[in-house]
């Protein structure tokens, strides 16, 4: 057993299922994260609760940030996994020879999945890093760490840091490009996938990316053209 678990997560099949589960792990996070995120309309004391509870959940069976940090932890493993995957995969499918009888337009689709895939990841990578420094170690955010949360997000997209924005709104874009292919691949790997279901899925895939997508836009775009302050 401990030499057949390595072999399968060697195979093909075992990268594909080590990118699905680190991706559900992913897809959950970034529906709650969305839904936190969407309290600032509540208003500045919704919003500030809400960041203040992250950091107490579970307390007092658990020590103050212990479950953040659980979690926090998870995320970090599943965004390893997630990439050792991709890259794996990426590297066997560049090392296979192209099949001849593949269609053109077939074989165009994947590719431009593939670079969508690659290229949006390192982009969203790199936002990750910078979102992290800006809203959790408060290195880049204008009013640094004195400040409360509601107020580091209104300073973050005030109108005349548009430029932040834009890179927010088309990192998140990207996101969703990520999570409709992703999904769907999803779907295939675990075998769900079939002529009759193929149409729902679809629809089930762009249709979280999409809400996830427009979850996130609509916090930077508020506070951006003043609706949100």
């Amino acid at each position: 057993m401990a030499i057949a678990i390595p072999a399968i997560y060697r195979s093909t099949v075992g990268k594909k299922a080590v990118m699905a589960v680190s991706g559900a792990v992913l897809v959950l996070f970034l529906i709650a994260h969305m839904i936190g995120n969407l309290k600032i309309f509540l208003g500045a004391g919704d919003f500030d609760h809400y960041a203040h509870w992250l950091r107490t959940m579970g307390e007092p069976a658990l020590p103050h940030r212990v479950l953040l940090t659980i979690v926090e932890i998870v995320l970090v493993l599943a965004v390893a996994l997630h990439i050792w995957s991709a890259v794996s995969l990426a590297r066997k499918a560049g090392a296979a020879r192209p099949v001849k009888y593949q269609s053109k337009k077939k074989s165009h689709a994947q590719g431009y999945a593939t670079h969508t895939m690659r290229y949006g990841g390192v982009i969203i990578a790199l936002f990750i890093v910078w979102h992290l420094l800006d809203l959790t170690f408060f290195a880049v955010n204008p009013l640094g760490s004195d400040a409360t949360p509601y107020d580091r997000v209104i300073a973050d997209f005030d109108g005349s840091r548009w430029y932040i924005t834009i890179w927010y709104v088309l990192a998140v874009l990207l996101v969703g490009l990520h999570l409709n292919h992703g999904i769907w691949s999803a779907f295939q790997t675990l075998g769900l996938r079939s002529p009759r279901s193929n149409g729902a899925l679809r629809g089930l895939a762009g249709g979280v990316a999409a809400v996830v997508t427009l979850g996130f836009i609509a916090v930077p775009i508020s506070v951006t053209f003043g609706w949100v302050s």
